[in-house]
């Protein structure tokens, strides 16, 4: 399907009944909505709509060429034109890797729309901030994005020899049909840079707080981008109902590699919060915070 907003339009992949309890999927890099394959089918099956877009720079229809225009504000802001062209009032949220940094952005902006919250990955960028400051473990976890921010040659090098940086940066653990789709998808003209400018644009315009929605955490124990003090640290900064989950063993691309783990806790934490299958029931208001 596609989703026309003012700022582009989204290719997107839906599934479930149309008047399910919607539930909206964001991915990460270096990947697409093809990462969340098997939790589509988990949550359809459970009577819930879910939507999963390629997000900004991913979908050709919504390409802008300057680092600056995939800025947090504005990766947030898509997801409420996507939600409010789908005529969602309030719906569930989920995300890995920098979907799950969007998704911990919007559910601080506007927690009248999230109506629960699902991280795959990603602390809380406060925490991670604070990780950064204290834990030399994390900083040299975190090196690579200063590396793809300041190196102009990376599109060429992570694409160079079959892609093979690219390709090694699924650790083994995506399956390789997978891996070759996002290969493919990236290798396209401008789609790499697209995506790298989510790193290239700079810093938020303002800082995010405490994210006060039923939030699941989900950390991996073998992740190589996040390491524990940003993982434990993330439940200082959420005020509303919050769960922590360790997945031993699993690395950082927990929907492929873990689906059956995932799609429980995520299954477990709708249910926590009103029955997977119903429709959300919020008023259309600003849902910005105040």
């Amino acid at each position: 399907m596609s989703i026309s907003t003012a700022a582009g339009v989204f290719d997107a992949t839906a599934a479930g009944p149309p008047d399910g309890r919607p539930v909206l999927l964001l991915h990460g890099f270096p990947q697409t909505r093809l990462v969340w394959k098997r939790q589509l089918a988990a949550l359809a099956a459970s009577g819930c709509r879910v939507v999963a877009p390629d997000q900004r720079g991913y979908s050709p229809g919504a390409r802008p060429a300057r680092p600056e225009d995939y800025r947090v504000g504005a990766l947030v802001e898509d997801v409420v034109a996507i939600t409010q062209e789908l005529g969602w009032a309030s719906f569930d949220l989920v995300g890995h890797d920098w979907g799950g940094a969007v998704a911990w952005w919007t559910a601080d902006a506007h927690p009248g729309r999230v109506r629960t919250l699902t991280v795959v990955s990603t602390p809380h960028p406060g925490a991670l901030a604070t990780a950064l400051r204290t834990d030399e473990d994390q900083r040299e976890r975190s090196r690579y994005m200063i590396d793809w921010r300041e190196t102009p040659v990376t599109e060429e090098r992570m694409l160079a020899a079959d892609a093979a940086e690219l390709r090694a940066s699924y650790a083994g653990q995506v399956p390789p049909e997978s891996a070759d789709a996002y290969v493919r998808h990236l290798s396209r003209p401008g789609a790499l840079t697209a995506a790298l400018n989510w790193y290239r644009a700079g810093r938020p315009d303002g800082a995010i707080g405490v994210v006060d929605v039923p939030t699941l955490y989900v950390w991996s124990t073998r992740d190589s981008a996040f390491g524990p003090t940003a993982a434990r640290e993330t439940g200082q900064w959420v005020s509303g109902p919050y769960r922590f989950e360790t997945l031993d063993g699993v690395s950082h691309w927990v929907p492929e590699e873990a689906p059956e783990s995932l799609n429980s806790l995520l299954l477990g934490h709708l249910r926590a919060n009103g029955e997977p299958g119903t429709t959300a029931k919020s008023p259309t208001v600003d849902s910005r915070k105040r």
